[in-house]
């Protein structure tokens, strides 16, 4: 990928946090390497302490690498951090605000940091976008923890950044209002703003994101497409109900990995070859047997995590408490 067709571009990403005395350096980030296309919705998962926060914290400008480049939208962070910082919004886990600041004063504020003009400051847009205008002369320590989450996503908006970074968004948000952000997440992808996701719901993950990264122990497990990661565990689990009583899985269906789940019921393991489900149909046809009911259970992003970050870790990759 050409560097203007990617919004960040991450090479041997390394962080080492200092030793206690007579201990050992914390490694963070063991040689991370990513690139973002421009454009994208992009899943970064992993466990906790695998890396993430402090990913999104040296792009952030909150900690300094130990080595190794990024560049955002272009903008190297070591030569011209400037351009790099505006660049990108984030979105923090943490709900951090100044319990006497309005949501209004807040956005207000958080503009003049970045040096937007008022003619060209976007505090009525972007509260009633994430449906907070009601609510602008309201002191902060008032708002709800879904209030205050949306807040934080219109705060990294203000000086409309081509990149924005949500760092477990939807984190103690209740399913109302977790669909209503990613509805305006979803509307400023298609305005065409890179999202950058991490979030411990893979299901969201797997529904949101076009392209997925898992890490863990500080580096880099995969990076693929999200159809392409789905498609390492091929494989799916067919439920059947038949009219007869069993006692033991049938000869015809042997042939699979099958198993007993009740006197009506089998469950039979497949790969992803075409038309094995029509085989075992088949199969239970020949038996004699009359086939009531029938349910899939498709291999879903949650398989691939587990086996994937269930790998012990590479020598000298240690987690750290920071990175929790």
């Amino acid at each position: 990928m050409a560097q203007q067709d990617a919004a960040i571009e991450i090479r041997n990403l390394v962080k080492r946090y200092a030793p206690p005395k007579g201990g050992e350096a914390k490694v963070a980030l063991d040689g991370i390497d990513l690139t973002i296309p421009r454009g994208s919705i992009f899943g970064l998962l992993g466990p906790n302490g695998a890396g993430k926060s402090t990913t999104i914290n040296i792009l952030a400008g909150l900690v300094n690498k130990t080595s190794g480049g990024v560049r955002i939208w272009g903008f190297d962070i070591d030569r011209n951090p400037r351009n790099a910082r505006a660049s990108i919004g984030i979105v923090p886990q943490e709900l951090v605000f100044d319990a006497f600041f309005t949501p209004a004063e807040m956005m207000e504020v958080q503009a003049g940091l970045y040096g937007v003009p008022k003619a060209d400051r976007r505090t009525e847009e972007l509260l009633k976008a994430v449906r907070l205008w009601d609510k602008r002369d309201a002191y902060s320590r008032t708002l709800s923890g879904g209030m205050k989450r949306r807040l934080l996503v219109a705060k990294a908006m203000v000086h409309n950044p081509p990149v924005l970074v949500l760092d477990e968004p939807t984190a103690g948000v209740d399913i109302e209002l977790r669909q209503q952000l990613w509805d305006y997440v979803r509307e400023l992808h298609a305005r065409g703003t890179t999202i950058v996701l991490t979030t411990h719901y893979l299901e969201e993950a797997e529904e949101l994101c076009d392209t997925i990264a898992i890490i863990n122990h500080g580096r880099v497990l995969c990076c693929e497409p999200t159809q392409d990661l789905l498609a390492r565990i091929d494989e799916k689990t067919l439920t059947i109900d038949v009219a007869e009583t069993l006692d033991t899985v049938p000869d015809p269906v042997k042939a699979w990995s099958a198993s007993l789940e009740g006197p009506h019921r089998l469950a039979v393991r497949l790969g992803g070859g075409q038309g094995e489900t029509g085989r075992v149909l088949a199969a239970l046809a020949a038996a004699g047997l009359t086939v009531q009911d029938i349910s899939t259970d498709e291999t879903d992003l949650e398989d691939v995590f587990l086996q994937l970050t269930r790998a012990e870790p590479a020598a000298g990759a240690v987690p750290t408490p920071a990175d929790a």
